[in-house]
């Protein structure tokens, strides 16, 4: 080597030094910090959080008759909320709250609307007048029948409007209608119940996808609007859960039962604005939108879709 080069040689050699010790040292507290964070999260939780006297007497859950739903009214009322329960079948409604009543010991009120339509917020309001409401769980919604092309969807009109109504609409005009309250009081809780699907474009349930996430960008938002004045407005983002609407009906360690999902994810309440709600589902997360590049995931879930759709038309043509 040139007398030259090594002159430059060991002219840098200490700033590449330091500056290898700086990102290493970065590095290191980086991992320690997440790694502090999700042992917060995963292990210790938020402590009591969720509950009446921190929150306040009434709990609201949309959708809540089944699923995800059904599975955070009754963990709700064992924390020793009151439910209002909020789905379109009275039958069902009436069903689940005796249920409720009697396990728990709580008092709920049913409220009979279906999301779909929208002249549906009065008689809400009217049922929710003078309750003192700490948390409102906006899970209802709707998906695909089976991945589809988006111009080959049955009765494409109607389904656009039912599946804005039902997942868009619904979101926002119940935290119209909660959301004042909670802030006159500087305390209360919002969980909106979006999905993995929302995290990145799903093909063959694009109207779905966009939809859900509308209610993260939305949930973000509101989060950082409504902070200082002591509410939580969470982005909750499950990947599949054993429910009616998944077509999952047996429980795995990455597919949970709705019971043991929302046991764990009101523990992440107030700790993460943004959360898939269980462990296994934030590593799936994580994997899916930090490692996989955008467009390897997008190849994979197309055909992920497609696989599922060509399953689907071959039953419906045997009939």
């Amino acid at each position: 080597m040139s007398s030259g080069g090594e002159v430059v040689l060991r002219a840098v050699e200490t700033p590449l030094f330091w500056l290898g010790a700086l990102t290493a040292a970065w590095l290191s507290v980086c991992s320690v910090y997440r790694l502090l964070a999700g042992i917060k999260v995963w292990v210790l939780g938020n402590g009591r959080l969720v509950s009446p006297a921190k929150l306040g007497k009434w709990a609201v859950v949309t959708g809540a008759t089944d699923g995800i739903g059904k599975a955070y009214a009754e963990e709700l009322a064992r924390r020793g909320f009151a439910i209002v329960l909020i789905s379109r079948s009275q039958e069902k409604l009436d069903e689940v709250s005796k249920a409720i009543e009697s396990k728990c010991g709580v008092k709920t009120k049913t409220i009979a609307a279906d999301f779909s339509a929208t002249d549906i917020y009065a008689k809400i309001a009217d049922g929710l007048e003078g309750l003192e409401i700490g948390v409102l769980v906006n899970n209802v919604g709707i998906s695909y029948s089976y991945p589809e092309f988006f111009l080959n969807v049955p009765d494409l009109d109607n389904f656009i409007d039912t599946m804005v109504n039902v997942n868009i609409t619904s979101v926002c005009q119940m935290t119209r209608l909660v959301l004042p309250q909670m802030a006159e009081r500087r305390k209360g809780a919002i969980l909106n119940i979006s999905s993995a699907s929302g995290m990145y474009p799903v093909p063959l349930l694009t109207v779905y996808s966009a939809s859900k996430a509308f209610v993260d960008f939305f949930s973000r938002g509101l989060q950082a609007e409504y902070k200082s004045k002591g509410i939580i407005i969470q982005s909750v983002l499950p990947f599949f859960v054993a429910t009616k609407l998944s077509k999952i009906r047996r429980a795995t360690l990455d597919k949970p039962s709705p019971e043991r999902y929302v046991a764990a994810e009101l523990n992440t309440v107030g700790l993460q604005t943004q959360t898939n709600g269980y462990l296994p589902h934030a590593i799936m997360g994580w994997v899916s939108t930090t490692l996989l590049p955008a467009n390897i995931l997008s190849r994979h879930v197309m055909g992920m879709g497609l696989s599922q759709r060509a399953r689907y038309l071959k039953k419906q043509k045997q009939g």
